[in-house]
């Protein structure tokens, strides 16, 4: 059996604000972010016998919070089916929790309300190469696609971004994108 090794602490460290931006973007909310990012790092320490040393363990830890997304996303589908609404002891019917319909705060104002009106797969790919900086292979094995579907969500998410920040919604700031 391996011996495990070490995650290089500074870098490790250093991942942790890139993970929380990159959770957020994923999930629409500070608290989740923070709760996805915990998990990612718990289940990198479980599995750090399988990193290897020398690797990027940024693109490492990306795909391990990619996946732990995904997984939690199937999960909550999965038990959203099963619930029973009328299941309770008193014969009341159960409300179902519903955040209220009010605008999050927006930290960066109209860019950010564009990236949000991104389909998913395009926010993704767009934070982790113009945010994250990462090149079109390491983006391809974090989200397990190949190079070619990189490119054109890449592409689809920079033209719409390009077309929002030419329109002006009756005063909307326009957006400036740079190539």
């Amino acid at each position: 059996m391996p011996v495990d090794a070490p995650l290089p602490q500074p870098e490790l460290v250093a991942a942790i604000p890139r993970l929380r931006r990159y959770a957020r973007v994923l999930t629409g909310e500070s608290t989740r972010a923070d709760d996805l990012v915990q998990e990612t790092l718990a289940r990198a320490w479980e599995k750090r016998r399988l990193w290897a040393a020398g690797t990027d363990l940024r693109a490492w830890l990306f795909t391990i919070m990619h996946n732990v997304f995904v997984n939690q996303r199937a999960t909550a589908r999965r038990d959203a089916q099963s619930v029973s609404l009328d299941d309770d002891d008193n014969g009341v019917a159960r409300e179902l929790a519903v955040r209220p319909n009010q605008h999050l705060r927006v930290e960066l104002g109209e860019i950010v309300r564009e990236l949000a009106r991104l389909p998913a797969e395009q926010r993704e790919v767009l934070i982790l190469a113009a945010v994250e900086e990462m090149r079109y292979e390491e983006i391809a094995k974090v989200l397990a696609i190949p190079i070619g579907t990189v490119m054109s969500r890449l592409s689809r998410a920079r033209d719409k971004l390009r077309r929002a920040s030419q329109r002006d919604d009756a005063g909307a700031m326009p957006l400036k994108v740079v190539k």
